[in-house]
């Protein structure tokens, strides 16, 4: 076997394990985000959506409920900002990251208090920025797992490019997070709706599950699914001019 053909198998090998990451967490994302829809009544995931919705609100005269929402951007970019510094430097990153979801969302079950509603709310939100920082790329190709209008985006831009002679490289794997999205979001609604609020136990154990499995994941491995800052600064440093 020759050194080229070996790289090409390790490379094929680290993609279908993104892959199948990938697919897992945004399906714990799709679950958790459907289920959190239910049962706090707004968007746990979707940002896009919860900012239109502030922005409402305010037309309609509900600052309060505008203000609520307000809140849950600052905790889910506060939750993406977490997971990188719980992600910084690990070992394990991917494992590191579930498990501080795994423990948000036990907080928010545990929670069955209706005035800690909003409290639940944030727990929720904070665990959905959170899970972000578990994957972010697979071999160069950046990935989002809560985020799917990026991932479909880069899908449509993928097919224009196919079109017109021109494909990106591994375009169609932006799919994926979506496919993941949707069969846990049905599963999450179905779920929600025999349970109640009982279903963040099931997103709970599911995470936890993750969580165990991705710890067997050879750290070497869930380090080259961080991103990495490219390495072009270094080469454009200045040089001493010549004496």
């Amino acid at each position: 076997m020759t050194r080229e053909r070996r790289r090409r198998i390790i490379r094929k090998r680290r993609t279908g394990l993104g892959i199948v990451l990938v697919a897992a967490i945004s399906f714990l994302a799709g679950m958790t985000d459907a289920a959190g829809l239910l049962i706090a009544g707004s968007f746990v995931s979707f940002m896009s959506g919860n900012t239109t919705r502030a922005a409402v609100a305010l037309a309609d005269g509900k600052p309060a409920y505008a203000g609520i929402l307000l809140g849950a951007l600052l905790m889910f970019v506060a939750g993406n900002a977490l997971g990188i510094i719980i992600a910084h430097n690990a070992a394990r990153r991917a494992f590191r990251v579930l498990a501080g979801v795994t423990v948000l969302l036990a907080f928010a079950a545990v929670i069955t208090d209706p005035d800690l509603a909003t409290l639940q709310f944030y727990a929720i939100v904070l665990a959905m920025g959170l899970v972000n920082a578990a994957v972010e790329h697979i071999e160069g190709l950046p990935i989002g797992l809560t985020y799917v209008t990026g991932a479909l985006s880069r899908f449509g831009k993928g097919i224009g490019s196919w079109i017109v002679g021109a494909p990106r490289p591994d375009w169609s794997l932006q799919i994926v997070p979506w496919l993941g999205m949707v069969s846990g979001g049905i599963c999450g609604a179905f779920l929600e709706r025999a349970l109640g609020a009982g279903v963040l136990w099931l997103v709970c154990a599911l995470s936890a599950a993750l969580a165990i499995l991705t710890f067997f994941i050879p750290p070497r491995l869930q380090r080259r699914l961080a991103h990495r800052a490219p390495l072009q600064a270094a080469k454009m440093r200045p040089t001493k001019p010549g004496l």
